[in-house]
């Protein structure tokens, strides 16, 4: 195909390669019925591919692309139309003019953790949606993944581009591209599955809070002997992204992360990592000293108990010594108001106040003496104080 040549009926006019690949060219072309722009991909084979696998690469393609059709997911590239023109199939898909994450992580480097656990949640739900219709992607990585402005992202290629590098496809079995994210039982020549769309998600976020591809090797053997006998480490990313990561990357795909588990994984990866150590320092303050060793924790929090104790025992005696005494020269309780002035005193409040006569100083003198019952609550105190030392010494001795 050339600019300018037009396919379905003439409906799609081609106005300029996008890109190409292994499996094809991507072309920019108008929608002459809708009026819009849309993404169409022209699926090559290689030349040397025997015709009878070429017709089962068309045949799936073809299956796999009406079902992908349907699918109805934010996190999706829509596929609008298949169409199969001079024994070539060719998919008309949404036109996403954002960069893919293979491109951002060029430019950027790593992605902060937060940032990576929301791709995780939108790729997540994606992947979700498609496996819950019976399509496995066979193809998540960096350069299928589009990342917008405003953070939202797409997955591209469901059911398409991974068909052809599917070892069913070639003669001598071997697979067309590089396997840097191809999981390791399809390596071992099991189908695809939802399982391997996860590890391969997994390297994808690797990729995109490390920087570089967990598993990126010069040779393809050497890729794939790292992935059957590697472990990823991370070294960047911290707390539940790496978990996330390392759980997805798990070669056994009955130990690896479940996409409802690795979802929670990703809500609680969108905290940045600053905020949860601020969230649990409280937590850590209030322990107190160190713990020494042989059994010295329990000692310390036995000390701590019983000073907690003498501190409120005498804080009590105190308010009830405080409470049931008097003040000198008052009279009435202390917790009572002083009363209001009289309207006789508010009127003559410049005249000057009349000495008490004597019957009145011995009212005063006789309220004003001690409640003898305050002294009955101060005799127990001594005898809780000591009780509450005997046990402070009996802690310190322990």
């Amino acid at each position: 195909m050339n600019r300018g040549d037009q396919l379905g009926a003439g409906r799609y006019t081609l106005l300029d390669e996008l890109g190409r690949g292994g499996m094809g060219i991507v072309w920019l072309a108008q929608d002459s019925t809708i009026g819009r722009k849309v993404a169409i991909k022209e699926l090559l084979l290689p030349p040397s591919t025997p015709p009878h696998e070429r017709q089962v690469f068309e045949e799936r393609v073809l299956r796999e692309a009406r079902t992908a059709g349907r699918l109805n997911d934010p996190g999706i590239v829509t596929v609008y139309d298949v169409l199969q023109e001079s024994g070539t199939t060719f998919i008309v898909m949404e036109l996403v003019e954002y960069p893919d994450l293979a491109d951002v992580v060029a430019q950027r480097g790593p992605l902060p953790g937060p940032f990576v656990a929301k791709i995780a949640e939108q790729l997540l739900s994606a992947l979700e949606t498609a496996h819950a219709a019976g399509i496995v992607h066979r193809d998540v990585k960096p350069a299928n993944v589009m990342v917008a402005p405003n953070g939202r992202v797409k997955l591209a290629d469901f059911g398409i581009a991974q068909s052809i590098e599917d070892p069913k496809l070639t003669t001598n079995g071997s697979i067309i591209g590089s396997p840097t994210y191809i999981s390791p039982e399809r390596l071992l020549g099991h189908d695809a599955s939802p399982a391997s769309d996860l590890w391969a998600l997994g390297a994808t976020l690797f990729f995109a809070v490390e920087g570089f591809g967990a598993y990126d090797r010069p040779t393809t053997p050497a890729v794939i002997q790292a992935i059957m006998n590697e472990r990823a480490t991370i070294r960047i990313a911290q707390g539940p992204v790496a978990t996330l990561v390392t759980g997805l990357m798990d070669p056994n795909p009955q130990t690896r992360l479940t996409a409802a588990q690795a979802r929670q994984l990703a809500e609680q990866g969108r905290e940045p990592t600053g905020e949860q150590t601020v969230k649990a320092m409280p937590v850590a303050a209030t322990v107190g000293p160190p713990p020494a060793k042989n059994g010295g924790s329990r000692r310390w929090l036995a000390i701590g108990g019983v000073v907690v104790a003498v501190a409120a025992v005498v804080t009590a005696g105190i308010l009830l010594l405080g409470g049931n005494k008097q003040q000198p020269g008052t009279t009435g309780p202390a917790t009572n108001p002083s009363p209001a002035p009289s309207s006789a005193e508010s009127q003559d409040d410049n005249s000057p106040a009349s000495p008490p006569s004597s019957a009145e100083e011995s009212k005063t003198t006789e309220e004003s003496k001690p409640d003898t019952q305050s002294s009955d609550n101060g005799d127990d105190l001594p005898t809780n104080m000591s009780d509450l030392q005997k046990s402070l010494s009996e802690a310190f001795q322990t």
